[in-house]
């Protein structure tokens, strides 16, 4: 069954699943994987995490499904998802204008996570998701998040969060709290920053996109 047909058979739910991305070009995405992979490799990667990350997009029950893309659309972006436009400024800026166009529940997540899959996101998108919750918060190994959900969205709610600290999760997640929002958690999940992110999540889904990639590279680096 094609990703389009089992598009077809999942009835739509209220939630809006929002990706937020940068155009995977060689120089400005994946820094981190430089050294010991070439810009133009980590660009390949950083394409193979978003093109695995938008396919299970595509199997989720999302009313909208929709990439919040810094950069250009490009052959890698497969039929059924929307694109906006990123807004300008910092990152907490960034996230909560893309909440800011939702209308009713949405949830949030990166390309930095290409292992994930609709079994771990299936809880924010159940039939009763929202009864009894205000949010969802999928924590990051690093000390980030990998997935942030909100029944009413409130751009203020990720405003002067602090991006890309070890007390990143905490703090949003805190602030979650202090909002007096009923807080639901979802899995776990490792961000790819550096090589050794890299391997263990390729690992972790070794039939994806990205862990090919990643064995096409590290193979061609051997020889």
């Amino acid at each position: 069954m094609s990703v389009a047909d089992a598009r077809r058979d999942v009835a739509p739910g209220p939630t809006t699943l929002l990706v937020i991305a940068k155009e995977p070009l060689p120089g400005l995405v994946k820094t981190r994987l430089t050294p010991p992979f070439t810009p133009a490799e980590a660009a390949q990667l950083a394409e193979a995490a978003l093109s695995d990350t938008l396919r299970t997009a595509l199997s989720l029950p999302a009313r909208r499904r929709v990439l919040v893309l810094d950069g250009r659309p490009g052959p890698w972006l497969p039929p059924g998802i929307e694109v906006v436009a990123q807004c300008t400024g910092r990152l907490d800026e960034r996230l909560a204008a893309a909440f800011g166009g939702c209308a009713g529940p949405a949830l949030l997540i990166g390309m930095d996570t290409p292992q994930i899959t609709a079994a771990d996101l299936a809880p924010a998108f159940s039939p009763d998701a929202w009864d009894g919750c205000d949010a969802w918060f999928g924590p990051a190994d690093d000390g980030g998040f990998w997935a942030l959900g909100l029944a009413a969205p409130a751009p203020d709610l990720v405003r002067g969060v602090p991006m890309s600290t070890p007390e990143t999760g905490a703090v949003q997640r805190r602030r979650l709290v202090d909002a007096g929002l009923t807080v639901r958690d979802l899995p776990p999940l490792r961000d790819v920053d550096t090589a050794a992110d890299a391997a263990h999540v390729a690992a972790a889904a070794p039939h994806g996109l990205f862990a090919s990639t990643l064995a096409r590279l590290t193979g061609a680096a051997c020889r």
